[in-house]
């Protein structure tokens, strides 16, 4: 009799441990979550696409996206990604701010834990101006 109980209770916990390795729910996977812009000139293209899968077994939804500051900014799915499906959140920056820069932005899921955090980074340059001056305006005289 204790064997069969013994037996009983392994097989029950052995049917919880599969199951919950099963049910997953959503699960939002990212290649990478840095994209680096490089040096880029002033003005240039704004936008970067962080690529996703959802890899669980339930909806995903991004609840929100937010940028570390204004010149950041997110735009993402509104609809729930299902399993196997792949999207991207689109992230622009405005390159007319001359110099290094390191953003982020938040995401807000409903995986658990439901947040991830995507970076850019890079640095703007201003390309070099044409100031040479005129012979007649100031260059050597004869």
């Amino acid at each position: 009799m204790k064997q069969s109980i013994s037996l009983l209770a392994f097989f029950l916990l052995g049917s919880f441990a599969i199951n919950a390795q099963t049910s997953t729910g959503p699960v939002m996977t990212f290649p990478t979550t840095t994209i680096d812009y490089g040096k880029i000139e002033k003005g240039s293209d704004k936008v970067r696409k962080f690529t996703f899968t959802n890899t669980g077994n339930e909806p995903l939804v991004i609840k929100s996206a937010k940028g570390s500051c204004g010149c950041t900014v997110p735009t993402y799915p509104q609809e729930p990604i299902m399993p196997g499906e792949t999207k991207t959140v689109d992230v622009s920056y405005d390159t007319n701010r001359p110099g290094a820069f390191t953003k982020t932005v938040t995401l807000t899921t409903n995986e658990t834990p439901e947040s991830h955090t995507l970076t850019i980074k890079g640095e703007v340059i201003v390309p070099p101006t044409d100031a040479t001056i005129p012979a007649s305006e100031g260059g050597i005289k004869n």
